[in-house]
């Protein structure tokens, strides 16, 4: 997949919203992105067919749940996408959306990982901050030919200094260590490390305060 870094670094600076038009295209970048991703890799079928499932379950979950509750921010030429959800719709799902959605599970996971990816709707729920209002990360991922342009940073700075200015917080979690850095640049701390399972990854749960202008990260370029 050839594709114009520098265009796409310009355009993660002031990335657009997803709308129909373009949501199937941000839910390929994730999915692409995602591949070896530990959580999704604990709980995703192990078959022939797990990439094929890992593309629908994004496929459904950006056109159903993203769109509807939050927004999918993504550079206007593609590449990546950042995915956010207000606390006040991350909680439980409407039951008709679960239904539709349990087909997609299903194939995602193949009966013999269904229980893990119910462990860790439990655990992340049980560590999810519920006691003041925030913006939840629920993807942020760079397709694999424009990783190491600086993306995936850009799209964090520039949706971290918006919440800044409407003074809300931020929460996200990860199972990726090297990630882990790079939140904390952007005033994420860790506040929480759980597992949703004995073999399953470590997640860092962290947090995220409004931050004054002198102490937000800045992308490096």
């Amino acid at each position: 997949m050839a594709l114009d870094l520098a265009a796409i670094r310009r355009a993660a600076e002031t990335p657009v919203l997803a709308d129909l038009s373009t949501v199937a295209a941000a839910a390929d970048d994730l999915s692409a992105a995602f591949v070896d991703d530990p959580i999704l890799s604990w709980f995703m079928r192990e078959d022939e067919g797990r990439h094929a499932a890992r593309r629908r379950f994004f496929q459904v979950l950006m056109r159903e749940s993203a769109l509807a509750d939050g927004e999918i921010e993504r550079p206007a030429t593609g590449g990546g996408a950042a995915v956010w959800l207000p606390s006040e719709k991350a909680g439980a799902q409407p039951l008709l959306r679960e239904l539709r959605a349990l087909p997609m599970l299903l194939n995602a996971t193949g009966m013999a990982r269904f229980s893990r990816l119910a462990a860790l709707r439990d655990v992340m729920d049980r560590h999810h901050p519920t006691d003041r209002p925030h913006d939840y990360l629920w993807f942020l991922g760079v397709h694999p030919a424009a990783q190491g342009a600086g993306v995936g940073s850009r799209l964090l700075q520039a949706r971290t200094q918006r919440l800044d200015r409407l003074g809300r917080a931020g929460w996200l979690e990860t199972a990726t260590p090297r990630n882990v850095p790079l939140y904390q640049r952007f005033g994420f701390r860790t506040v929480t490390e759980y597992r949703p399972a004995a073999d399953g990854p470590l997640i860092w749960g962290m947090w995220r305060d409004p931050q004054p202008d002198d102490a937000a990260g800045t992308v490096r370029t």
